[in-house]
């Protein structure tokens, strides 16, 4: 299984020989190391902790788990199927794990957009202008009948708008470039410059 830590940088394009443009997002992803290997022995389920972009201060306790690897801050955990015993403690991992067309999951976070309503959250249609209409026109309308007497889970009303964890599946890796540590995936991926992405191969 491949797996990296990564920070989005941009979109670009790419073309192929006949002029075909395709899109795809650049995600920077210098080398990393592996921070901590779990078995079902013993953890109860198999994974690997990575730990990539050193930081300059860490706790007492950071410093422990980090003992004889750099200073990372940022650490994500890959769920194993089973466990690989080629992996292993303080090995490195760089983009050249991966190849040109291999499908990958990106899990990134979703651009936030705060507490918004019902028009903009949920395209909502919103209230005709006339008709009798006054200072309606973005409001959600009925929440329910009478009858329940209650409003059900799940109904779409207004409230926080992204800066969810977003997962999107089935990614083309389109280009390697091992001396800049940066790969190239087809089409959009989720979140702002520099936020951080968890790629892994399916």
């Amino acid at each position: 299984m491949k797996m990296i830590i990564g920070k989005k940088i941009e979109m670009s394009q790419r073309f192929k020989e006949d002029g075909t443009v395709i899109p795809v997002t650049l995600v920077l992803a210098p080398p990393m190391s592996i921070v901590q290997i779990k078995i079902k022995e013993k953890d109860g389920y198999s994974a690997v902790q990575l730990g990539a972009f050193p930081k300059k201060k860490l706790n007492k306790a950071e410093k422990g788990h980090l003992k004889d690897l750099p200073d990372y801050g940022t650490l994500k955990e890959f769920r194993l199927v089973k466990a690989d015993e080629s992996l292993e403690k303080g090995e490195e991992l760089t983009v050249e794990q991966f190849e040109i067309g291999d499908n990958v999951n990106v899990v990134g976070t979703s651009k936030g957009h705060g507490f918004q309503g019902v028009v903009k959250r949920h395209r909502f249609h919103g209230s005709p202008a006339s008709h009798g209409h006054k200072d309606q026109l973005r409001m959600p309308g009925s929440i329910g009948a009478t009858g329940p007497a209650k409003v059900f889970k799940g109904m779409r009303m207004p409230g926080q708008m992204g800066n969810k964890g977003v997962t999107v599946k089935n990614l083309e890796i389109v280009e390697v470039d091992k001396e800049k540590n940066i790969i190239a995936v087809k089409g959009a991926i989720p979140g702002v410059r520099n936020s951080l992405v968890y790629i892994e191969s399916n």
